[in-house]
């Protein structure tokens, strides 16, 4: 599949990637050897090989959803205690999901800083923001004055914790997400699939119908931030990277392997917002002619 595709980028994900280590630790290296970067999101729940350390390209993520006053609960068994022993002697970057009660208690924010930031282990630590789907009200959601004020609490935090970097471009787009798949780099230039490796996952990595205007995938914030830079006059990294995607579908109407995705083509559908039904993606399945 890499082959295929010849992306820049590679990312493994979930349920909990690091269970296939035996698999991984032949891949991982050969990735390497192509030149491809990649990053695999691990929960830490099962030792991270030290052994990947040493890979040319590769970064390993841990998933910490909070202070373990939410994160224990949430996702037991995975606790701090397990995290900090299967992560010790490694070099890992911390993913942060923030959800609206983590706004509640005055200090939480630096305080979940403080710790990762304090661990030898940690190279960096990322932050996205809870991204709902479509109709979704629920009590991780942030409404749009509290999005405000975490960007604000976490521009301040940034002076004071080297390894959260939190520029002032991703803390705007932070704040005007891409309103649809059609206007989000990420979406546009990223191709999923499930763990068969058939099935697409659409719109984005985070499937479903995402309510885009509410996005807080730091992926998504990450590439919508730079899209406005310049690099020559007028002309802005978004321009150069949607018209590279214009002449790619140019040239694959002549390869009849191609299948256009929905979000390419400004057809994706979403249910309607009095709807109580989830649209769920589909996954292929084989099932064993001996079962």
């Amino acid at each position: 599949m890499v082959r295929k595709h010849r992306p820049i980028h590679v990312s493994l994900v979930g349920g909990e990637t690091v269970v296939r280590q035996k698999e991984l630790s032949r891949i991982l290296p050969a990735l390497g050897q192509m030149g491809v970067h990649t990053l695999v999101i691990t929960s830490a729940v099962i030792r991270v090989p030290e052994a990947w350390m040493t890979i040319p390209r590769l970064r390993v993520a841990v998933s910490v959803d909070g202070l373990p006053e939410h994160h224990d609960i949430r996702r037991k068994p995975e606790t701090y205690e397990r995290i900090l022993r299967n992560i010790s002697g490694c070099a890992v970057n911390i993913h942060w999901t923030i959800t609206r009660p983590m706004l509640s208690r005055s200090g939480y924010l630096e305080e979940y800083l403080n710790f990762w930031s304090g661990l030898p282990e940690v190279n960096r630590i990322g932050a996205s923001i809870y991204s709902p789907q479509i109709a979704e009200h629920t009590p991780e959601m942030l409404t749009r004055h509290d999005r405000a004020v975490l960007i604000a609490q976490l521009s301040r935090l940034r002076e004071h914790f080297p390894k959260f970097p939190f520029n002032d471009r991703v803390a705007k787009a932070f704040l005007d997400p891409p309103q649809s798949p059609r206007a989000c780099l990420f979406s546009s230039m990223s191709t999923n699939y499930t763990a068969n490796l058939e099935t697409r996952i659409e719109p984005c990595v985070l499937g479903g119908t995402p309510d885009c205007a509410q996005c807080g995938c730091v992926a998504s914030i990450g590439l919508h931030g730079v899209q406005s830079v310049s690099v020559a006059g007028p002309m802005k990294i978004g321009h150069l990277v949607r018209a590279s995607i214009a002449v790619g579908q140019v040239v694959s109407q002549f390869r009849k392997e191609v299948v256009f995705a929905p979000r390419w083509q400004g057809h994706q559908k979403h249910p309607s917002r009095d709807s109580d039904l989830v649209q769920l993606t589909e996954i292929k399945s084989a099932t064993n002619r001996h079962d």
